[in-house]
């Protein structure tokens, strides 16, 4: 197993503070500029809280994956002995690492990779947002759009190969790391924001159903209860209305007994005659 893991031990090409700048601050930067554009502040809150939770749930996700399972980084070999003299226990045949202790505990962390989940979790939000926002599916067959949503999947992939490159983690541990961003992205995107390929898929749940509120449209009406106050409202306007109605008809009616009597008594008087 040691033999597998005796890439050398070099720095960062992607170092740890551009992480969080590729994958929140970017992006936050694109829900700014469309929101001075189209002054929607839901869809501005709703994209920056969503990133926030994908983000976030996805480097929880990571960091427990990687206390739980503790696999050794491909340059752990220099991390455990950086005399490059490796010894053994006799017994147990265990590794008797001479190492720093910091270095060494961050050796053990290989799987999956934080660069490629957090990388993935932000700009793959990003890329369900961009969808979208210019209506990659709408059957027009633009191919200029699919280039602008793959550029953060690209950016995010480029992220994750530099891991490989500097021997950082294996390619399974960037694969992992990929699948847990998109899948989380995906569940917090779609939290928030309809299906791109929607009819109204262009901005948040929140936004549309206000807009179905203003346009007196009662959206999701069978899980609306009204209120008390409707109700007896409701019922006001209901007896009022009954009362309105039922007046006419007793109106009628005492007038057509009105002349009922009338005409009887022109028929007594005609047999007296």
């Amino acid at each position: 197993m040691m033999t597998d893991l005796r890439y050398p031990l070099q720095g960062n090409t992607v170092p740890f503070w551009a992480v969080p700048v590729i994958g929140i601050v970017l992006p936050c930067a694109i829900f700014g500029g469309i929101y001075f554009k189209k002054k929607n502040f839901y869809d501005l809150h709703h994209g920056i809280l969503g990133i926030l939770y994908s983000v976030l749930i996805t480097a929880v996700i990571t960091d427990a994956i990687k206390d739980g399972v503790g696999r050794p980084r491909p340059d752990f070999f220099w991390r455990c002995f950086p005399d490059g003299k490796d010894l053994y226990d006799n017994v147990t045949t265990g590794v008797l690492c001479h190492g720093e202790k910091s270095v060494i505990k961050e050796g053990h962390k290989s799987f999956p990779s934080g660069h490629a989940s957090w990388s993935f979790a932000g700009l793959g939000f990003l890329t369900w947002y961009l969808t979208g926002k210019i209506a990659v599916f709408d059957r027009k067959g633009h191919i200029a759009k699919l280039c602008i949503i793959v550029l953060p999947l690209l950016t995010a992939a480029l992220v994750a190969v530099s891991r490989v490159d500097d021997y950082w983690h294996h390619w399974q541990d960037v694969f992992a790391g990929a699948i847990i961003g998109l899948t989380v992205a995906s569940f917090c995107y779609l939290q928030f924001f309809p299906y791109p390929f929607d009819a109204d898929g262009l901005w948040p749940y929140a936004y549309n159903t206000l807009q179905l509120a203003e346009a007196g449209i009662a959206a999701n009406s069978f899980s609306v209860r009204p209120t008390e106050e409707m109700v007896e409202e409701g019922q006001g306007e209901g007896g009022i209305a009954l009362r309105d109605a039922v007046r006419p008809m007793e109106e009628t009616v005492e007038e057509g007994q009105g002349q009922g009597r009338i005409a009887l008594r022109d028929a007594l008087r005609c047999e007296e005659d």
